[in-house]
């Protein structure tokens, strides 16, 4: 009877230490244009958006999470844990010597998966000027650390073809070229579902990233439109079509927790969602507290401000937090959640979220680091470079430029050095010493 008693208790607490050492599946989303104020549970009323809603009550809400005012900027920072300054090359590129989430979570023991979209390996049209030095010198997405990928643009610009109705898009090296009917959301969704079914129980876990082409210009039907029933009209722009988009951009997220829970790996995946910056400038939306107009490529809240929810199923405690969150955060996020320590010789600059997200003292940062530059690149001459630093309330431009965003959303009415009060003197010190730090990396 000892014996089976000695037996019974050596399972349990074998199986007890087993569970508690799984590493978890992790999922992160990424949306491509849509800020704050397009989603219901950060106060948006123009577009329905329930499952991400239900998202935040079921996981953590923050509400300083920012990005970069353009997609190739953020992705690169979510990519490498480095801010611009230290990692951009051209638009649309990733350097192909770069080391890459995916890599990370390959040494961590994951399987590793990324499907919607890539443009980070070439951009610029071949009429472009300086496109002979730029075109095919990123990263291919076979070299990127994920193990399969099903991708939106990830040769030459002039062959990228459509990301929504009739796609075009590489898939573990063959290029499948307008699918007749057929939807790109709805392609690299199915794709990913299909990755979870396989590898569910596996012994090792899986980390997917799923970049998103929703709601990203062209605005155009999506198949829940009744417009989508006239092949002709599949095609047709319209920034009405935003609402569609982003309901349609909800709709895969909830049939994405519906397939985790119903796989039974819910208590063991943590979803991430995200965005790559703010919305569309033609599109303004209504909140709570009146109409916002989209910013993206702006430097300011309306370009940068985005969603950020986390659910970790009976894991992590509901609620809302409002650390300071940057793009260069996901990467050791991540990677702490798989356990795999980081040293100070990796030199990165993004901080984890992880301790956080499981109620824990962790260290938030107290400043955001922004170097945005989009050039070189198509259509990116129109830019020019914005230097800031920030924290919850204050901004610093490199040029000196002050402003208390609590009270001055839009940045109309910098504060001179000369205006500053005791608060504001000892703010600016600070985030001009951030500005100096990293203007020496």
């Amino acid at each position: 009877m000892r014996q089976l008693i000695y037996f019974a208790v050596t399972i349990f607490l074998f199986q007890t230490f087993s569970f508690a050492a799984k590493k978890p599946n992790i999922i992160l989303i990424l949306a491509d244009d849509i800020g704050v104020e397009s989603v219901g549970c950060y106060g948006g009323t123009s577009y329905k958006t329930p499952r991400i809603d239900k998202m935040a009550e079921e996981g953590i809400k923050f509400t300083n999470s920012y990005s970069q005012p353009l997609c190739t900027n953020t992705r690169l920072q979510l990519m490498t844990s480095l801010y611009n300054n230290r990692n951009w090359i051209y638009f649309g590129i990733l350097d192909p010597k770069s080391k890459t989430i995916g890599h990370y979570m390959q040494e961590a023991g994951y399987n590793t998966c990324i499907a919607g979209k890539w443009q980070l390996q070439s951009y610029d049209p071949p009429d472009y000027p300086g496109a002979d030095f730029r075109r095919g010198t990123g990263m291919h997405p076979k070299d990127s650390g994920f193990d399969e990928y099903s991708l939106f643009h990830s040769l030459h610009t002039e062959d990228k073809g459509s990301r929504y109705a009739n796609p075009t898009y590489l898939e573990n090296g063959t290029l499948k070229k307008e699918l007749k009917g057929k939807y790109g959301p709805d392609m690299w969704y199915n794709y990913i579902e299909d990755y979870i079914t396989r590898k569910k129980d596996d012994e090792k876990p899986f980390f997917i990233y799923y970049p998103m082409a929703l709601p990203h210009w062209p605005m155009v039907p999506t198949p829940d439109s009744p417009e989508w029933k006239d092949p002709n009209r599949r095609f047709e722009e319209d920034i009405k079509y935003y609402k569609p988009m982003v309901e349609y951009m909800d709709k895969l997220i909830g049939k994405l927790i519906d397939h985790i829970d119903k796989s039974g790996i819910g208590e063991n995946t943590m979803i991430i969602f995200y965005s790559d910056n703010g919305t569309h400038l033609k599109i303004t939306s209504q909140t709570k507290t009146g109409p916002v107009k989209g910013g993206k490529a702006l430097p300011t809240n309306a370009g940068t401000h985005v969603p950020l929810v986390v659910r970790w199923k009976g894991k992590i405690t509901s609620g809302v937090n409002d650390d300071l969150i940057d793009s260069t955060d996901f990467l050791p996020t991540v990677v702490e959640a798989a356990g795999r320590a980081l040293s100070a010789e990796e030199k990165l600059d993004g901080v984890s979220f992880y301790q956080r997200l499981l109620g824990n003292p962790g260290t938030p940062r107290n400043y955001i680091y922004s170097f945005y530059d989009p050039r070189p690149g198509w259509d990116k001459d129109r830019f020019r470079l914005f230097v800031s630093a920030r924290d919850k309330r204050y901004k610093l431009y490199e040029d000196g430029r002050l402003f208390d965003i609590s009270k001055d959303v839009l940045e109309k009415s910098p504060i001179l050095k000369y205006q500053d009060t005791y608060a504001e003197r000892k703010v600016r010190n600070m985030l001009q010493a951030v500005l100096d730090k990293n203007k020496e990396k």
